[in-house]
Formats: C-alpha cells, sequence, structure tokens
C-alpha cells in the first residue's frame, strides 16, 4: 500500500509498503480522509516524541476491510472513526483517570504507524461505527474530542463570558461547544483571517474582531471597549506566544485562562506570577482528548457541531508536503488528506 513515510525530522516520502495481517483484537481500516493539524507540523520537525520510521496522521475515517479472528464489533463494511491511542491501564496515570498520560502509551501518527496512507490497522476497541455520518464529518471526530476534553478541563461556570483566539478548525468547534456545552452566555472569536471570522459568526459567535496575530494590539482596544473589565474565560487556540502575552490582561480578575493552542516545544513565555497572585487567576492547560470520543461523535452525530466550511481542501498523498504547507496558509481552514485521489 502507499503510505507517508518518515525516516528522520523533515525527511519524508511516499513509500509502497507491505501492509500485515491484523491480530486477533485488531481492525484493519481503507482510508477514505485523514485529517491534517497543527500537531502533524510539529512531528514534521521532530517535536512531540515521533518514533521512526514513523506514518503520521490521527485523525481519521475509513471503511472495515478486515478483521481479526477475536472481533465482534465493528464488521467488515463498517465506517469507522477511531482512537488512535491505546493505553497500558496500569500505570499510576492511567490508573487516575488520565489515560493520555500513560507511560506506554501508543500513539497512532505519533509512535505507531497512522493514516496518512491508504490503510492502518488498529485495535477494535478503539474504533466507533459512524456509518450515519458523512466522511467528511466524520474525519473531524478527533479533534471535536480534544475540545471536549478541553471543556472538562476548563469546568466552565454556565453563564460565562468567553473570548476565544483563534478560528481556526478546534478555534471554531470550541466557540461552538463552549456555548451548547459548557453554558456561555457570549463568545467573542478574534482572529486574523476575515473569511474564518466569518465562519465563526455563522457557527453562532456573538462577535468576532479581525487581529494581527504578529502584533495583536491592534484589536486590544476593541476587546478592551467590548468587555471593560476583561473576559471570565480567555481560550487561546493559537499557539501564539504574542496572542498568549496579550490574554492574561483580558482576562477578568478571578477569571480562567485555557491553554490550548500547541506552541513549539522550546518556545517560552513570560509571565508575571504577581499578576496571577494579585488578580486570583487560573491557568489551565488540556493536551489531548482523552475518555471524550464517544461525546465527540454523539456531538456530530446531534448536529451540536455545525462542520460546515470547515473543511475546505483536500489532498492527495502525493502532495503531502502541499497538505502541511496548507496549515500556515490564512486561506485554509481545515484540509484533509484522501488518500484515494
Amino acid at each position: 500500500m502507499r503510505s507517508i513515510v518518515y525516516t528522520e525530522p523533515e525527511h519524508s516520502a511516499l513509500a509502497d509498503i507491505a501492509l500485515r495481517a491484523p491480530e486477533p483484537d485488531e481492525v484493519v481500516i481503507e482510508v477514505e480522509l485523514a485529517g491534517v493539524c497543527g500537531t502533524d507540523l510539529h512531528l514534521h520537525h521532530g517535536e512531540f516524541g515521533p518514533s521512526y520510521p514513523l506514518t503520521p496522521g490521527h485523525e481519521l475515517v475509513g471503511r472495515v476491510v478486515a478483521r481479526g479472528s477475536a472481533v465482534e464489533s465493528p464488521e467488515v463494511g463498517d465506517r469507522v472513526v477511531a482512537d488512535n491511542t491505546v493505553a497500558c491501564g496500569a500505570c499510576q496515570d492511567c490508573r487516575r483517570g488520565r489515560v493520555a498520560f500513560c507511560t506506554s502509551v501508543i500513539a497512532h501518527g505519533v509512535n505507531a504507524p497512522g493514516a496518512f496512507a491508504e490503510s492502518v490497522i488498529l485495535k477494535a476497541e478503539r474504533c466507533f461505527v459512524a456509518n450515519d455520518l458523512a466522511p467528511e464529518v466524520a474525519v473531524l471526530a478527533e479533534p471535536v474530542a480534544c475540545v471536549v476534553r478541553g471543556l472538562d478541563v476548563l469546568a466552565a461556570a454556565p453563564g460565562s463570558e468567553v473570548l476565544v483566539f483563534g478560528a481556526g478548525p478546534t478555534g471554531l468547534m470550541m466557540a461552538q461547544l463552549v456555548k451548547k456545552f459548557a453554558g456561555a452566555r457570549r463568545v467573542v472569536v478574534a482572529a486574523p483571517s476575515a473569511h474564518k471570522l466569518e465562519l465563526a459568526r455563522q457557527h453562532g459567535a456573538d462577535l468576532t474582531v479581525q487581529m494581527d496575530r504578529a502584533d495583536p494590539g491592534v484589536a486590544e482596544a476593541a476587546l478592551r471597549a467590548d468587555a471593560p473589565e476583561g473576559y471570565e474565560i480567555v481560550i487561546d487556540a493559537t499557539g501564539a506566544i504574542p496572542v498568549l502575552q496579550q490574554a492574561i490582561g483580558l482576562t477578568r480578575t478571578g477569571g480562567t485562562m485555557l491553554i490550548y493552542g500547541m506552541a513549539g516545544e522550546q518556545e517560552e513565555w513570560p509571565v508575571k506570577p504577581y499578576e496571577i497572585f494579585r488578580r486570583e487567576l487560573t491557568l489551565k492547560g488540556s493536551f489531548a482528548q482523552q475518555l471524550t470520543f464517544d461525546r465527540a461523535v454523539a456531538a456530530l452525530r446531534s448536529g451540536a457541531v455545525d462542520t460546515t466550511g470547515i473543511i475546505s481542501h483536500r489532498f492527495g498523498l502525493d502532495d503531502y508536503q502541499g497538505a502541511l504547507d496548507a496549515i500556515s496558509d490564512s486561506s485554509v481552514v481545515k484540509s484533509v488528506i484522501d488518500p484515494r485521489q
């Protein structure tokens, strides 16, 4: 089968590799679509703990084409989405319900073969049947699961006023779900791209503010005019240090800031401890989805997440570099790889 394979950071190629037979508890999934996200760009540069040789791709939807002898569900022919992680269940973090921090975690697309290929083999127990969802909707299950995890960490009080920095796929979905799931009374989205902000408005944002990510002070006056005392919750879905530097000042006294976007591993963010202390602010981080996949699929199935317009570009495996470049292209909302293209 055709597959993207990395031998080291920034060195990948489209290769033809043999597909092994599934173990008794595994299924073979023919990939229909695989989402491309910021994590994949970090992995491209050797960050986020990749193991080589590596086939990336952790957001997927596909059809089961074969299964091991012990698998009862899913059935051959089922469309499935999959939690790409397998935890040991025995380490201290697993026993405390923090399976994303398992010391022996297997993460397909990071340290095990992922979905930027024609087929991928996964544990059957990590798959969720999604026959009723279109591939363009189902492929967003993993990022929605990450958003749901972020809301679990946030534990927002109903009626909060929320500012979301970023109108990429996760920012758009976070803005929707913080209102529908966490009961925010008002959601403001600030981002550089006018057409992404239009999507945010279409998906229910109460106010949008255009900003320059490299110089976010341009939009600060508009945000301060909107909330002179600051916002009770500020969510960063950009990972951009200049945005993070602005965010604490826009958080209301006693408020909470959620660091959701992924900055580079070596980047540093200067924070004044005295301000956190004096204004009794809370800083929280959300790393990855864990124990949220079923709720994510339910949110997509119910329409709680409006996916209209989020997938904007498709690439074939032979244009993998183009898919990576699209992450930094403001005209792209969300790109996916179609191995059949």
